[in-house]
């Protein structure tokens, strides 16, 4: 009776360390900046755009709804595009690089 509860006791503590151990080294993938969180978010609403205008197009949505989605979309893409804008220019003195060490 004792072997079995110790053999579950072991087998229940090996899954655990299994399951909840860390590995030496994590990888966290490649460092986010403001500049590449604002690109992604612009190609976001670009697609956001396109969809809404096959939508559109199909006959999902009303002439008003469509229109205010619209307009809503480019203010934010306008305002999104602005930021970038500024961050490039503030980096003026270095070379602007696409978040992989290539210049654009």
């Amino acid at each position: 009776m004792t072997a079995v509860l110790l053999a579950c006791m072991l087998i229940t503590f090996g899954s655990l360390v299994y399951v909840f151990a860390l590995p030496g080294k994590l990888y966290l993938g490649p460092k986010k900046t403001r500049l590449s969180y604002l690109r992604e978010r612009k190609d976001a609403i670009y697609e956001n755009l396109r969809d809404l205008n096959f939508e559109y197009k199909a006959g999902k949505f009303p002439d008003n709804d469509y229109q205010t989605m619209k307009t809503s979309l480019e203010d934010e893409a306008a305002a999104v595009l602005a930021e970038i804008a500024h961050l490039e220019d503030s980096d003026s003195g270095d070379p602007i690089s696409n978040g992989k060490g290539v210049r654009v």
